[in-house]
């Protein structure tokens, strides 16, 4: 009798561990160009100015049973901003804006992921934008995940936010119109 019990103790916990989730760990996929951090800013309030920060990494965990225990981390060369138009892209590197010279990299790291319904989150983070640690909220939607043509698995995300470029000692002065800029994020990870 004792032996039954604690075969079915076992084999109990074998499949409640079993049916347990668990976080799986995934880069983001630049090199096949599935990840984007994008920008927009207005222009004299007459249109938008989009641009693109071409060289970053990351990484994140994802769970989708349990989201809150997702993190995220990127990393991103601030010299790789593209807007499309060379002497634009020189300003912005410069002491004016992004400082790249004093600043190379700026970062993300999340600290706390709460669910806002099915399949959307608020992340919470720490941003760090020419040389300034700020706490951020970036609005996530989960896209989709599944197997790949290449025998890997993959998930992928979008997220927005909006920054006060002031809050960044970015305080060039563009106009009213122009004293925030929204991040538009992009990126699928394969699973490691």
């Amino acid at each position: 009798m004792l032996k039954k019990t604690l075969a079915v103790l076992v084999l109990g916990g074998a499949l409640l561990g079993a049916g347990q989730a668990m976080a799986a760990d995934y880069v983001i996929d630049k090199e096949g160009q599935h990840a984007f951090v994008n920008f927009k800013i207005s222009h004299l309030g007459y249109s938008w100015l989009y641009g693109t920060f071409k060289d970053f990494d990351g990484s994140f965990s994802f769970d989708d049973k349990q989201p809150e225990a997702s993190k995220v981390k990127v990393s991103l060369k601030t010299a790789s901003v593209d807007t499309n138009h060379a002497e634009r892209d020189k300003h912005i590197r410069s002491g004016d804006f992004l400082n790249v010279g004093k600043n190379p990299t700026a970062t993300f790291e999340s600290t706390s992921v709460k669910s806002t319904g099915s399949g959307t989150a608020d992340i919470t983070g720490n941003l760090t934008l020419n040389g300034v640690t700020k706490p951020v909220v970036i609005a996530a939607k989960f896209i989709g995940e599944g197997k790949d043509p290449w025998g890997g698995y993959r998930a992928g995300f979008e997220g927005t936010t909006t920054l006060k470029l002031k809050d960044f000692d970015i305080l060039k002065d563009l106009g009213p119109t122009a004293q925030e800029v929204q991040l538009i994020i992009s990126f699928e990870g394969v699973r490691q």
